[in-house]
């Protein structure tokens, strides 16, 4: 059964995420009043990659890059949970978020390293693969080439046989991008107005499971 809107938890689907800041005293100037005085935390979300916050108990500790659960949730969380937007995030979280996002893409290589196999054409001028910074029509050209010859097998194996540098970097400020909200498409992270979300996380996930679930039967590694 799909859920959706009318789902009692609106946010069911937030299972873990990574801590960006802990305000063990609370922000005066929070928009959520019960977060001006209390403890709370602000998080990068692991689903859906959304920008977080929620209560804290009083004499708990966190640090940054932390990961917590929800699924089971961790103890020390609790009160209602709110996505936030970039500019609610505090200087610290702001700061804090390139290197967290770092390391959930670092983290979760396959996934991506899928995205770069799977990837398609959003219009017939525009390629997925084009809004990753530092792809042109040139390098989409060879990133295309090679993948037809062979599927990608990790980022280093990408970045030999394309000459592109740092993908993790260009992955990382994509999503930061798309976080930020400034986007016409969108990858990654959905966007919260106007922009077209094209779920790759979601497809690559789906295709993963797939892929390990057939080597399973086949009596491949998972």
């Amino acid at each position: 059964m799909r859920r959706g809107r009318g789902h009692r938890n609106p946010l069911w689907w937030v299972r873990s995420a990574r801590i960006l800041d802990f305000l063990p005293e609370g922000r005066p100037l929070d928009p959520h009043p019960e977060h001006r005085s209390r403890p709370f935390i602000q998080a990068l979300e692991e689903s859906r990659l959304k920008l977080i916050s929620t209560g804290a108990r009083y004499g708990a500790t966190f640090t940054i890059g932390e990961k917590i659960s929800f699924k089971p949730i961790d103890e020390r969380i609790i009160g209602k949970i709110y996505v936030i937007k970039y500019e609610d995030l505090t200087g610290v979280a702001q700061e804090s978020l390139p290197e967290v996002v770092r390391d959930f893409v670092k983290e979760n290589e396959k996934l991506f390293v899928t995205f770069l196999n799977i990837s398609e054409p959003i219009t017939l001028k525009l390629h997925s693969l084009e809004l990753i910074p530092g792809v042109g029509k040139k390098t989409l050209r060879h990133i295309l080439d090679e993948r037809k010859v062979k599927p990608f097998e990790s980022f280093e194996d990408f970045e030999k046989r394309t000459g592109f540098k740092n993908i993790v970097d260009a992955l990382v400020e994509r999503i930061i991008r798309e976080i930020k909200g400034e986007e016409k498409y969108y990858l990654f992270v959905e966007p919260e107005g106007r922009g077209v979300f094209l779920n790759y996380l979601g497809a690559v996930r789906r295709r993963v499971r797939m892929d390990e679930g057939g080597a399973g039967e086949t009596g491949g590694q998972t």
